[in-house]
């Protein structure tokens, strides 16, 4: 994986702008990697609904999908269930993946985290592609932005513990961890 010369856009991805986003009060303080899942609808894959989510322009033809319309969310990327990558957010830029939430006593992820969602839920085991494109991905975020290592990451659940519980028991963070060697 490798990342265009000025950082921002991960060159294997599909890129799309997601409108929620915004700049980060400090550029040069990217220090959390966050780990998400999701499904739209939920445990069904491959449906258009993730990116419509992020995009603003989510259509509830679903009937699960109708409390997510006009919500105003995005991530900086989405791994596919076959490893393939959706860029929404520059990566210097601010996703709106975190709400409210604390890494470490510091409050405000968004601020100074990146955002990765895996498609997938917190009970359904995820793809060895999945796995290896985040290793990847990962890796390439390393070299990029130094304040980013491995014990600065962290599940949706371990920084929003009491409103979510992503990327799940489901998640194997021994598997995740052994590929960044």
């Amino acid at each position: 994986m490798a990342l265009e010369p000025k950082g921002r856009w991960l060159e294997q991805a599909h890129h799309c702008f997601s409108p929620f986003q915004g700049p980060r009060p400090d550029p040069a303080d990217i220090s959390l990697l966050v780990i998400h899942n999701i499904t739209l609808p939920p445990g069904q894959f491959g449906a258009p609904y993730i990116q419509q989510l992020f995009l603003g322009c989510l259509q509830p033809d679903h009937p699960s999908l109708v409390a997510l319309a006009g919500l105003e969310v995005s991530a900086h990327l989405l791994i596919r269930r076959d490893g393939s990558l959706v860029q929404f957010v520059p990566f210097d830029r601010r996703a709106w993946h975190a709400g409210v939430s604390v890494f470490e006593g510091r409050a405000g992820c968004n601020d100074y985290s990146i955002g990765i969602e895996l498609e997938g839920g917190d009970h359904i085991p995820y793809n060895d592609e999945q796995y290896q494109s985040l290793a990847g991905v990962t890796r390439a975020l390393f070299r990029q932005y130094p304040l980013l290592t491995p014990d600065r990451i962290a599940g949706h659940c371990d920084i929003a513990p009491d409103r979510k519980t992503d990327p799940g028991p489901a998640f194997d963070w021994a598997r995740y961890r052994s590929l960044l060697d």
